[in-house]
């Protein structure tokens, strides 16, 4: 297979894969404040517990689940993603970064691909598989 070939048949899934990303990586935030919030799958370690009202984990909590309801079904994705972004950021900033400078000590290397990955999304949009797509495809041709 030559590499024109190659580079032309998945240059034409690039949109497809972009929607199959932020659906997947949505599904994992989703679970992360699920958590947070209901104890659902798994409560928060070490305990099992769930985070208080008004807490900022209970907060970043609401974020995760709901945020990640939007972005899973694609609807409002640019603002919700680069919400989520700096959400990322500021995890990895306050709880990560002062253990360590690297990723690797500090665990934080969840929360910095999230943050890219949810800028990359506020840049780009949700791709074809969304709700964003069809509202658009439906002002188009009303």
């Amino acid at each position: 297979m030559t590499d024109s070939l190659l580079t032309g048949h998945w240059s034409a899934w690039g949109s497809r894969l972009l929607s199959l990303t932020r659906i997947v990586a949505a599904f994992m935030l989703i679970q992360n404040g699920m958590m947070k919030l209901f104890a659902f799958p798994i409560g928060m370690p070490p305990d099992d517990s769930v985070a208080v009202f008004p807490s900022q984990v209970w907060f970043g909590g609401v974020l995760e689940t709901f945020g990640g309801g939007l972005l899973l079904i694609g609807l409002c994705t640019r603002p919700v993603a680069f919400i989520l972004s700096g959400m990322m950021a500021v995890a990895y900033f306050q709880f990560h970064a002062p253990r360590s400078f690297w990723t690797v000590v500090n665990g934080g290397a969840p929360a910095v691909l999230y943050c890219f990955l949810f800028l990359y999304l506020a840049a780009v949009g949700a791709g074809p598989w969304s709700v964003d797509a069809l509202i658009r495809k439906r002002s188009v041709n009303p």
